[in-house]
């Protein structure tokens, strides 16, 4: 739905004050000698069959909401209104346990083109709003989260958001969301598919090692998905023939998960299909990836088959059948947690990273959203609903955007629907977060 390998070249980031000391600290203080948490997440992450386990054998399911970072400005959406800590205490007051924090290649390929070094938050803002938008926007960015200054990156904006999910026990997943830095997602806007005018694959393998390498001081950070919404690129007609099929998407995967393994083993990796990332069938029956003969095999992925994470997104907001969606659901792709299933050969642990609605006091009543909740609370499933934000820096042109599915209002202050708040995402959390 259009929804409302080369390694790290490690960049020589220099944080400056309270900003210093607060991330440096969040990554000393859980991280042993060796590599792996002595405290919580209690870390890495494997999976087990349908499950996610910790290091101490105890399951975890993600329960939690998309952060976009992935906008023009590549900076995590809403701090000009309200401070870090705030957004992740907000996510943390209703039971939630997870962010899906949303990036854009772009970011990364702007730092090797910069010799290693990142932009900051100032430039960025200017670029993304203009001179006196920017400025504006800059201004406000720093008075609600004054441990920054004019020195400030972009990543330092995103390593602060990690230490701060870390602090308060809040799994952070990494998503790239957009090779070009914009709103997502359509068939025509260059990102669709490998190949496509903005979805330059090495440059795309090159940002996911280097981000999953830049992750690995974020003690928070225990998994990221290779790519959003794979879509058709209906702009490039021999691209959409030629290329748009499971065959390309298994060897395209396979270089994505290299990648990010390779970098930082410690990752689960999601796996996302196609159409708007609407089903990954073939994965979980086991059948040919079209047009070639192969199929789906835990040994193209030697070494780390117990990282993969199998995710999709739904949008069936005008369903008015709650069997219909269910049925949907389970065929699309978590089908892959029942084993019991005659036709499920490959078991892998499926999360809902997006879903959403409007936040109003009545649309989370309709059988779309009831639908959902009862099937993740019965399925013990993860999700990340579609979205925290209540509004965006920039958004199809448009600054300053407001976004009526936001589960805050527009200045981030509050929730935009009360009454959802207490009657549907707190029991939804309640009855689905572990760990």
């Amino acid at each position: 739905m259009a929804k409302p390998a080369l390694r790290h070249l490690i960049s020589l980031l220099t944080l400056s004050g309270s900003l210093f000391s607060s991330v440096s600290w969040a990554s000393a203080s859980a991280v042993s000698s060796h590599g792996r948490a002595e405290g919580w997440p209690y870390g890495p992450l494997v999976t087990a069959g349908r499950d996610i386990k910790n290091a101490r054998g105890e399951t975890v399911v993600y329960a939690g909401a998309n952060w976009p970072g992935h906008g023009e400005a590549m900076i995590p959406d809403g701090l000009q209104y309200q401070s870090i800590e705030s957004v992740v205490s907000k996510i943390k007051s209703v039971g939630m346990n997870a962010i899906r924090l949303t990036f854009a290649i772009q970011m990364i390929d702007e730092i090797f083109a910069n010799g290693g070094k990142d932009i900051t938050v100032k430039d960025s803002f200017v670029k993304a709003l203009g001179q006196t938008n920017g400025t504006k926007v800059y201004s406000q960015f720093l008075a609600k989260n004054p441990a920054f200054n004019d020195s400030t990156t972009r990543l330092q904006v995103f390593d602060a958001v990690a230490a701060e999910s870390a602090k308060q026990n809040i799994y952070v997943h990494l998503d790239n969301h957009m090779s070009r830095a914009a709103w997502c997602c359509s068939t025509t806007d260059g990102n669709s598919w490998f190949g496509d005018s903005d979805f330059n694959v090495d440059n795309w393998t090159r940002g996911l090692s280097y981000m999953a390498n830049h992750g690995k001081s974020w003690s928070a950070l225990t998994s990221a998905s290779l790519r959003n919404e794979l879509r058709r690129p209906d702009n490039n007609a021999t691209l959409r023939s030629e290329s748009y099929n499971w065959r390309d998407w298994y060897t395209n995967v396979r270089k994505g998960a290299a990648a990010v393994n390779s970098a930082n083993p410690d990752l689960l990796i999601f796996l996302s299909g196609l159409d708007f990332d609407t089903y990954v069938t073939p994965v979980v029956q086991g059948t040919v990836l079209t047009p070639g003969s192969g199929r789906y095999s835990a040994a193209d992925f030697e070494g780390y088959a117990d990282k993969l994470v199998l995710e999709i997104h739904n949008y069936q907001n005008s369903a008015s059948s709650c069997s219909g969606v269910k049925s949907s659901l389970y065929s699309s792709g978590f089908q892959a947690l029942h084993a019991e299933d005659a036709n499920t050969v490959n078991v892998f642990p499926v999360l809902l990273t997006e879903f959403g609605f409007a936040q109003t006091a009545t649309e989370w009543q309709r059988p779309y959203a009831t639908c959902i909740a009862e099937y993740l609370a019965e399925q013990k499933a993860g999700w990340f609903i579609w979205v925290v934000a209540g509004s965006y820096y920039i958004r199809s042109g448009t600054q300053d955007f407001e976004e009526p599915w936001g589960l805050l209002n527009h200045d981030w202050s509050d929730w935009r629907a009360p009454s959802y708040i207490e009657g549907g995402l707190k029991p939804l959390a309640k009855n689905t977060a572990q760990g």
